[in-house]
């Protein structure tokens, strides 16, 4: 079901508490990378040009509950000001008398930046409980998060949910504190909005051919992802180190590659029920280790022993070049090799000049967040995919199929 977002509200005059995804990289508090930041700036917008009172709030890496200077929000509010080209206030702490202090003083128009959410343990804590179900939450530590998430609340007159990125993680600013607020005061924004358009629509309207690549270290990290999209795509590409698990389970040599022993019969089924819309490499580019100098030869049947595959090779990205560029709609998770390190970068660039082509021909191309994301960074050719995904973790519990409460419990459209 479609859902509400901002545009949708009249937010003149109201304090309007937006989750967003501020957890950028920073290096002695500069930061590195502020894509997203930036991606964030149209909801900020939305809001501050109509006249409402906009209350940020974020996480930013991982303090464990606790106050760590490198882990502070300041040097994002200092950014995003320079961005906003309006100074954004700053508030010492998300919740108690600083932030309450802060948040009386906003007028129409005024941005203020809440500290980490994660100085606080509450946030997280039922959704680590989820990850580890020996770790549940006690009386104590539930009236606590209740009352995190009530502080959190009184903050606003409407909530926005922009933080695509932690939409799989039922934290308090994610679920509680829009759930206590109410029915017609909790919305997405612009973000979310794109996400759920491009990712849902490739689940649920793909125009065809509608081809999956997947690639990365591990076939169990995306085991739920195949089978979930064996229901709904024409073929999936299969790159990465995990390759080489399926390739072990046909009886191919793969020398010193990346394997999963404990996964070889689950590869072969995945095969058996896949059929031919599981492609697999022909071909790798090996090497004895994951270095620029080293010598690399092409192996078609078993890569020899003492060496590892670390990309797709030349057979493989000519059939996967002409299945891309053939497709009507693409979703792309996870690098084709270490695409870190030249010349094992080839096969996921020759993907990325794939798909690039395949949007100039009508093609909805979307990348899913994570190492893909960062590989069209680096070759520059962000700009000529479709959508890129600012949550990896997200974009591929999507594409499993889970549902996300944090979205669900928003008012929709």
């Amino acid at each position: 079901m479609p859902k509400k977002s901002i545009a949708d509200m009249d937010v003149s005059g109201k304090r309007v508490l937006m989750r967003v995804d501020f957890n950028v990289p920073l290096e002695n508090g500069v930061i590195t990378d502020d894509g997203r930041i930036v991606k964030a700036l149209n909801s900020i917008r939305s809001v501050t040009d109509r006249g409402g009172r906009l209350i940020l709030m974020s996480h930013l890496g991982r303090p464990k509950g606790k106050v760590d200077p490198d882990s502070s929000l300041r040097p994002v509010a200092k950014h995003l000001s320079e961005l906003l080209r309006k100074e954004v206030t700053f508030a010492e702490d998300c919740i108690g008398t600083k932030a309450d202090a802060a948040v009386a003083t906003l007028k129409s128009g005024d941005v203020l930046l809440l500290e980490n959410l994660r100085f606080h343990p509450e946030e997280d804590l039922i959704d680590k409980a989820k990850q580890n179900p020996n770790k549940m939450p006690t009386a104590e530590q539930r009236v606590k998060i209740d009352r995190f998430a009530d502080a959190l609340a009184r903050h606003a007159d409407l909530y926005c949910n922009d933080a695509f990125g932690t939409c799989h993680r039922k934290h308090v600013s994610m679920y509680d504190v829009p759930l206590k607020l109410g029915a017609g005061r909790r919305v997405c924004g612009f973000l979310v909005q794109r996400e759920l358009q491009f990712l849902g629509d490739a689940l649920t309207s793909p125009a065809r051919p509608f081809i999956a690549i997947l690639g990365g270290a591990k076939v169990s990290d995306k085991i739920k992802v195949i089978e979930s999209l064996l229901s709904t795509v024409d073929g999936i590409l299969i790159g990465g180190a995990m390759a080489f698990t399926f390739w072990a389970s046909q009886g191919r040599g793969i020398g010193k590659s990346l394997c999963e022993p404990d996964r070889l019969e689950l590869a072969k089924g995945l095969l058996a029920k896949a059929g031919a819309r599981l492609h697999l490499p022909s071909d790798s580019i090996c090497a004895a280790e994951i270095d620029p100098k080293e010598k690399t030869l092409v192996a078609e049947t078993n890569i020899p022993d003492g060496m590892m595959g670390l990309d797709i090779g030349p057979q493989t990205i000519s059939r996967y070049g002409d299945v891309i560029r053939s497709a009507k709609t693409v979703v792309w998770n996870g690098p084709m090799g270490v695409f870190e390190t030249p010349p094992f970068d080839a096969g996921t660039r020759a993907i990325a000049h794939a798909l690039a082509e395949a949007t100039r021909r009508g093609a909805t191309t979307i990348i899913g967040g994570g190492d893909s994301a960062a590989a069209v960074e680096q070759f520059g050719m962000a700009d000529q995919m479709t959508h890129i995904s600012t949550g990896g973790g997200a974009s591929l519990e999507f594409l499993e199929g889970k549902k996300f409460e944090t979205i669900e419990i928003l008012d929709d459209a």
